[in-house]
């Protein structure tokens, strides 16, 4: 995915029963960021940041989705358990995943599987990809995003 693309459609289940469809959220800009699992240390840390400044993205009209292969009700209990206040999507069979190109082969202690890559896109209200941020540091990203945001928006 490029910059200035347009953004895969998707619809996907969502934490408290929902379904959330990129073209529901046209018109407004959207922080797309793909994570690997729910409660594991680097995943905490950038929901917990997204949540943080949710309200310096609110005052932008920017809709936060994180993406993972985890279930509606796994998020569920993410979100609970800390406080999360962002919307958690649920890409199960990783359709999704493969059309943003973060479903990839990854290496770890010399085994090879299939993992997600953290990666974060900024969706412009017209549904196109005005920024990309791949293999994510998860410190200060959310920082990262929202000032993008601002830079963008202004």
């Amino acid at each position: 995915m490029d910059i200035g693309q347009n953004a895969p459609e998707f619809t996907l289940p969502t934490d408290s029963s929902g379904l959330v469809s990129l073209s529901s959220l046209r018109g407004n800009m959207v922080v797309l960021y793909f994570y690997p699992k729910d409660n594991t240390p680097g995943c905490t840390l950038e929901a917990t940041s997204f949540s943080q400044l949710k309200k310096g993205f609110d005052a932008y009209g920017v809709k936060i989705i994180g993406v993972s292969k985890d279930s509606p009700r796994k998020h569920d209990n993410f979100k609970k358990k800390y406080d999360l206040t962002i919307t958690l999507a649920s890409d199960a069979e990783d359709e999704m995943l493969s059309r943003y190109g973060v479903w990839i082969e990854k290496k770890l202690y010399g085994r090879v599987y299939m993992g997600i890559e953290r990666a974060t896109f900024l969706i412009d209200a017209d549904g196109k990809i005005a920024h990309v941020w791949r293999k994510v540091k998860v410190k200060d990203h959310a920082q990262d995003v929202l000032e993008t945001v601002k830079s963008l928006a202004s």
